[in-house]
């Protein structure tokens, strides 16, 4: 249990990121984000110097939640394969159904909407969304590196690209689900990757080559 000092400073982020997935980073006020807290401005204050300064914090406490998420799936793949190419085919299929485990679907990624806002933000901020995008890069591309040492692939693609190629499934799945409503368009585009990723490496079927 944290102090008294670090429970209402993670209040005030959790209140901030849930109205700023909802409303967007421009149309909220700090005032709506103290009445929601319920903290005085001095308490606000007292842990953020301002809105860039709250940005910052959020965008940071975002990233390690979700490399504490990636790196919690990937050490439950490894702990149930050692074929490399398993491994990512698991991760995926653990992404998928913690995705669909999600009660409402998922609230929506801050990182991509602060780049929808870049104009808004000062240069630490968008520095940190742009880390951020670079850490999942390197965080997968390991992963397929790991893969292509042991399989030929059956197309070559370039695997910097195939990396990326997560990254922009699982955010342009975040935000068709919100748009269609329907949490599992998002479950289903990390399907579609995985099975992009059997066609890549896996040898061909005797049906598939007829």
């Amino acid at each position: 249990m944290g102090s008294k000092g670090e429970i209402t400073r993670e209040k005030i982020l959790s209140v901030a990121e849930s109205i700023i997935l909802q409303k967007g980073f421009s149309a909220t006020s700090i005032e709506e984000i103290i009445q929601q807290s319920n903290i005085t401005k001095g308490g606000f204050f007292y842990h953020f110097s301002g809105k860039n300064d709250l940005a910052s914090s959020l965008v940071q406490r975002y990233l390690v939640q979700d490399d504490l998420f990636f790196n919690s799936l990937f050490e439950r793949a490894d702990s149930l394969s050692e074929d490399p190419l398993q491994q990512m085919l698991i991760f995926m299929k653990l992404l998928s159904e913690a995705m669909a485990d999600l009660p409402n679907g998922h609230p929506g990624c801050l990182v991509a909407s602060f780049a929808y806002e870049s104009m808004q933000f000062e240069k630490e901020v968008l520095d940190l969304t742009a880390e951020g995008i670079i850490s999942w890069r390197n965080l997968f591309l390991g992963r397929l590196e790991n893969i292509t040492s042991q399989y030929p692939m059956n197309i070559e693609v370039s695997l910097t690209e195939l990396a990326d190629m997560l990254t922009a499934v699982v955010e342009g799945g975040i935000v068709m689900s919100l748009v269609t409503k329907d949490p599992n368009v998002l479950v289903q585009q990390i399907l579609q990757y995985r099975i992009y990723l059997r066609l890549l490496f896996e040898a061909p079927t005797v049906s598939q080559i007829h």
